[in-house]
């Protein structure tokens, strides 16, 4: 392994979609960061998680624990929260005001639920996905493509296509989100007029490169994008990164401190093929601290089948999308 930098942040969301708070250090486990994403917001008109993705009025809350939570929290094992409102509100999910609190803000029924039991899988059961609504999750406008390479394996999306979050877990597809200040960079020189803050991308672990590790990358402006198929050691802990991660609309949504602009997600459309940051599985648990040494071991390329069976399966959403932009 080859020191590649150090971590320069450690990120926590205590809510899935709300904004999160920054922590000196973090246990990294299976499912990710320890306490992270510990509760949701159930819509009960559809009975699956919210996003912000489709109800972004969750951006605009803010969340923190009630005290630091105990090493032992996870699915079936919560901690209470408190969300704080737009105008300044807080309650705590202990208090059955929320659940009609956040009602009043999004617009519709829902509850502010904590993780459920591993067992209980049909707490994470996935909405209705079309091609329709794929090309709003993504943002994307009637002339848009898809990312030309699918952001995550088949397995995967498999799996999405059964639970909107992995069954034991409030993250979208991966238990690490890492981004790198050099991404950020990158981005914030292509969108001048915006403010490219790392809020608006919600990673669980930004990366401060060192030069040659840059200057070393395929692209040294995305420098993770790079990664895939290797190992990073943080710490404690050991990842495996998996994907470039693909971006959603949320980065364009406005919340504590950020208006909304479009302008962020056109940037990483023109640049990075709307990717930005890597997806990693946790090949080993461990205690990760800000300033803590980053090692990489790169991976092997992807061979000529995985390469063909990524061109058709890229061609086959494309495909989709585009059908989707003329039915709708």
């Amino acid at each position: 392994m080859e020191p590649v930098g150090r971590v320069a942040q450690l990120w926590r969301h205590p809510v899935k979609s709300m904004g999160g708070h920054r922590v000196p250090e973090a246990t990294v486990g299976r499912r990710g960061v320890r306490a992270d994403r510990l509760w949701a917001v159930r819509d009960l008109e559809t009975d699956v998680l919210a996003t912000a993705r489709r109800l972004p009025g969750l951006l605009t809350c803010e969340a923190r624990f009630d005290g630091e939570p105990p090493a032992d929290v996870g699915p079936g094992r919560s901690w209470p929260v408190v969300v704080t409102f737009p105008d300044g509100e807080e309650l705590g999910s202990g208090d059955p005001r929320v659940h009609e609190r956040l009602g009043e803000l999004l617009g519709r029924r829902v509850r502010l639920q904590p993780l459920p039991p591993v067992g209980d899988r049909r707490a994470h059961r996935a909405g209705l996905q079309t091609p329709a609504s794929v090309r709003r999750d993504l943002g994307l406008d009637r002339d848009d493509r898809l990312p030309s390479r699918p952001a995550v394996p088949l397995r995967t999306l498999l799996r999405l296509a059964r639970y909107a979050t992995p069954p034991g877990s409030h993250v979208d597809v991966f238990p690490v989100h890492l981004l790198s200040t050099t991404t950020l960079a990158t981005l914030a020189a292509e969108a001048p007029g915006s403010v490219v803050d790392v809020r608006r991308f919600r990673p669980d672990v930004v990366l401060e490169l060192d030069q040659t590790a840059v200057a070393g990358a395929a692209d040294p402006g995305l420098p993770e994008h790079g990664w895939s198929g290797g190992t990073l050691r943080l710490g404690g802990a050991r990842l495996a990164v998996v994907t470039p991660t693909v971006r959603c609309v949320v980065p364009t949504r406005p919340q504590a401190g950020l208006d909304r602009d479009r302008e962020v997600m056109r940037a990483v459309a023109r640049r990075a093929d709307r990717f930005a940051g890597a997806y990693a599985e946790v090949a080993a648990e461990g205690l990760v601290r800000e300033g803590d040494e980053v090692l990489l071991a790169p991976g092997r390329p992807p061979g000529v089948v995985r390469r063909a069976a990524d061109r058709a399966l890229a061609a086959a959403l494309q495909r989709a999308v585009r059908l989707g932009a003329r039915t709708t």
